[in-house]
Parts: structure tokens; C-alpha cells; sequence
């Protein structure tokens, strides 16, 4: 089983705009700074996007805590095969789950729509759903912010 995480951002830009933004490490730092991870990083290699992430686990739930400890690495590998699209992978290096899927900058009268389709598995016996349900709120809270972000980083002159 898997849960399927959608989640749709919209860029009041192009998306060339968009995808220049998405191609900035400025702006992937910035993200992570306001997402407020312990630690993090983002590397842009031509057109391999790499954010790595560490996150306390202080608000996760107890059942979830004796799984990925008191910190969890997430890494987040974008791979995009267009200007506007991509195949997206995230991973908790040595633990039992991941989320692989695409992103998509679509535009339509000067406003881009950045969709992201996830499948979550994570592949722990009677509780993986529920840790795939808590990752999906994770991670829908942190594309919460990377949308608020980006907004912010298109309006400047």
C-alpha cells in the first residue's frame, strides 16, 4: 500500500519565471531556512536538484519516534527532464520508506501552477500507514511554506 500525496502551488509568474526560481539555490536555502529545519542544504547540479534536510522529531508521535529517532534526514532528489517537469524522490536514508513521483509547472494567463503527485510508502509492518499519513502532513506543511516563500522571492524587483 502507499498514500498519494497532491499538492498544487500557484506562482502569480511564468513558468520560466517559476523554474528559474526553482533552479536557485538562494531560494531552495531560503526555503529550508523558513521551514525551519535543524539543518540543510541544496545543491543544484545542472538539471539534478539535491535537498537534504535534517527535521527534529519532537512534534512526531510517540509510535512513529522509535523509528527515525530524534532527528529524521530527509533527502529530496529532483531529477528534471524538461524546463517544467520533473521526477521527484524522497528518501530517510536507513530507514524503511520513501515517496516518488513528478512535479510540473504548468501556465495558464501569466499564472504557473506547480503540481506535485507523490505515492508514500513506507514498508513497516501494522503502522506504515500511519507514518505515511504523518510524513504526507510533513511534507504538505513544508510545500505550505515553499509556495509562501516563492511568492516572496517572485514579487521582488
Amino acid at each position: 500500500m502507499s498514500t498519494k500525496l497532491t499538492k498544487k502551488l500557484t506562482y502569480d509568474a511564468t513558468a520560466e519565471a517559476v523554474a528559474a526560481m526553482l533552479d536557485d539555490t538562494g531560494f531552495r536555502e531560503e526555503v529550508l531556512e523558513r521551514q525551519r529545519v535543524v539543518r540543510g542544504s541544496a545543491v543544484i547540479d545542472g538539471d539534478v536538484v539535491t535537498i537534504e534536510q535534517v527535521r527534529s522529531a519532537d512534534d512526531i508521535p510517540s509510535f512513529a519516534k522509535k523509528f527515525v529517532g530524534d532527528e529524521i534526514l530527509i533527502v529530496q532528489t529532483e531529477n528534471w527532464t524538461s524546463p517544467t517537469s520533473a521526477d521527484v524522490r524522497l528518501t530517510i536514508p536507513g530507514k524503511p520508506g520513501e515517496a516518488v513521483g513528478t512535479m510540473e509547472l504548468v501556465e495558464s494567463g501569466g499564472t504557473t501552477t506547480e503540481t506535485i503527485d507523490l505515492d508514500l510508502t513506507v514498508k513497516i509492518p501494522l503502522v506504515g500507514g500511519k507514518i505515511e499519513q504523518l510524513i504526507a502532513g510533513i511534507f504538505s506543511a513544508a510545500l505550505d511554506v515553499e509556495q509562501k516563500v516563492g511568492r516572496e522571492w517572485l514579487a521582488r524587483p
